[in-house]
């Protein structure tokens, strides 16, 4: 009966053993999974900074054409105005020498 127990116990121990080494072998990993898991969320976290970059300076890119358009019209404006103004001036001068029978 003893040489059973004896057998026994060596079984325990042996599995023992075996839990521990796969505990140890699990205990190593883990950081190198950290790490891995680490180096993921970085690369993740720089793609969207990366995505979110582009869509600023697109914006950006946008908002200075805008005004770049802007700009533009309001130059067309002051000529075209200006350009009526005179019209206006020499119309008047028209139809009063018309009226005056100066032409």
């Amino acid at each position: 009966m003893d040489e059973k127990r004896i057998q026994q116990v060596l079984e325990i121990e042996k599995q023992a053993q075996e839990i521990h080494n796969a505990a140890l072998a699990e205990a190593a990993n883990i950081p190198l999974q950290a790490e891995k898991e680490a180096q993921q969320i970085l690369e993740k976290a720089r793609l969207e900074a990366e995505e979110e970059s582009r869509k600023i300076l697109a914006n950006a890119r946008a908002e200075e054409e805008c005004a770049r358009i802007m700009a533009e019209a309001e130059a067309d404006i002051q000529r075209t105005e200006a350009i009526a103004h005179s019209n206006i001036d020499r119309a008047i001068s028209y139809v009063l020498n018309k009226v005056a029978g100066r032409e």
